[in-house]
């Protein structure tokens, strides 16, 4: 029987937190493992994505990153058994496994065969038990690649340059680069005119901080960048921003900021209570109904995300509109356009249903996805809404060289039908942006 935690004495919390640490890593360890099998054994078709980071993505509670992160350690542990060994007993951790992974399958080029053996093993050593560092095994990494690589200083090097963009839970958008002193010092330099402090109208002192200065300034580059005519071509025009929203909602939004806030004021202070003592706002069922399907945000960014009233004003305010009407359910209308090329306002409405890759679990941005005809093409099918649909290259590959299948359903969003391969019973499931929790 196992003991409640708070009936543990202090000894017996250390200790026990110390097992269940071990625990995790052998886990960790046994996962990569399963990954590593699962990437050689299981077919591309079973797994509904080219590789088993998608797969484990749409299955699991992990990220993206995180996925990716596991096939890369299962496919390069392949080739370094010492690495794996250490892994699997649980004597070093996944992250400084990884650390040394990339430095072993890119050594620096000078270093002679018996040293990448000798400096991977000391490395290894280095990374073994609690008291292993990451700053000391990062440092020793940088003296082998300052010895025995290129003789181009790192921060001239522009091979190491990175640019992370991701997407937090809550809808915002953090960087992290890292960049040569050549890029850094243009950055810099297109940075520094426009993150001066501004006094305000009323000679009142800028109270911005540097950061909130540096975030603005690079707001004012891409807008001067979107706005010029100079821009690559990106899914048939040039790469500008779209905002979704449902025909009801821009009505909405052309109320007002007064004329919304006070009718939902009106509605509050009017509707019936729904507590058994008679207090409280009324928990009206139906409108929590569709909480986790479309169109229930006011705005939609392909990029980003759900977008709230008050943004969706603004930019509804300062950009050119394309009108694309959308039904209850999220789909567009009177869109239909019998030709074999999907023109480019069929491609902005089908951005607006489908959001992305519309595979489940996929999700792909819509810029990186391409029109499949469901009725091809060549055995007669038009070129309708009702007959496209979103899907990147490996999903649209796999749509047409596998059994899996799709059609648009009643609430004329894709439903995507598994091949019994996958699913015996060959259950429809949602579009990626239509899947997720409703409430009944």
């Amino acid at each position: 029987m196992t003991t409640e935690i708070w009936q543990l004495s202090e000894s017996e919390l250390l200790a026990e937190s110390a097992a269940v640490s071990h625990q995790i890593q052998l886990l960790e360890a046994r996962r990569i493992a399963l990954v590593a099998e699962i990437d050689t054994r299981v077919s591309r078709e079973k797994l509904g994505f080219p590789g088993p980071a998608g797969w484990l993505t749409s299955t699991t509670l992990l990220s993206p990153s995180k996925a990716t992160k596991i096939v890369a350690l299962a496919r390069g542990m392949a080739a370094f058994p010492d690495i794996a060994d250490a892994v699997n007993t649980g004597v070093m951790s996944v992250d400084h496994a990884a650390l040394i992974l990339t430095f072993a399958e890119t050594p620096p080029e000078n270093l002679p065969e018996e040293g990448r053996d000798m400096a991977r093993a000391a490395l290894i050593k280095a990374a073994t038990g609690p008291d292993a560092r990451t700053g000391r095994i990062r440092a020793a990494i940088t003296r082998l690649e300052d010895s025995f690589g290129t003789k181009k200083p790192p921060a001239e090097n522009t091979d190491r340059n990175e640019l992370f963009a991701s997407k937090t839970l809550n809808g915002r958008l953090v960087l992290k680069g890292d960049f040569d002193a050549v890029t850094g010092e243009k950055l810099l330099t297109a940075l520094s005119p426009l993150t001066e402090p501004h006094p305000a109208a009323d000679g009142s002192q800028d109270d911005r901080s540097p950061a909130k200065r540096r975030a603005d300034a690079f707001g004012h580059i891409l807008d001067q960048y979107l706005a010029s005519s100079d821009r690559p071509i990106e899914g048939g025009e040039r790469p500008h921003v779209n905002l979704h929203i449902r025909l009801q909602d821009l009505a909405d939004l052309q109320g007002g900021v007064h004329d919304i806030t006070d009718d939902e004021n009106t509605r509050a202070a009017t509707e019936p209570s729904s507590n058994c003592d008679g207090s409280g706002p009324t928990a009206d069922r139906g409108a929590y109904r569709d909480l986790f399907g479309d169109g229930t945000s006011v705005g939609w960014l392909p990029w980003m995300g759900p977008l709230s009233r008050n943004t969706s004003r603004q930019l509804a305010c300062d950009c050119v509109l394309t009108a694309i009407v959308m039904d209850e359910n999220g789909n567009p209308l009177n869109l239909a356009r019998t030709a074999r090329t999907i023109t480019a306002k069929q491609r902005t409405a089908l951005t607006a249903r489908d959001h992305g890759c519309a595979f489940p679990g996929c999700g792909k941005p819509a810029a990186w996805t391409e029109g499949h005809h469901i009725w091809h093409w060549g055995d007669g099918g038009p070129t309708d809404m009702n007959n496209l649909v979103l899907l990147c290259g490996f999903h649209h590959r796999l749509i047409h060289h596998s059994d899996w299948e799709v059609f648009i359903g009643t609430d004329n969003h894709p439903w995507f039908v598994p091949p019994a391969t996958v699913d015996p019973y060959r259950q429809p499931r949602p579009s990626h942006a239509r899947a997720g929790p409703h409430i009944a």
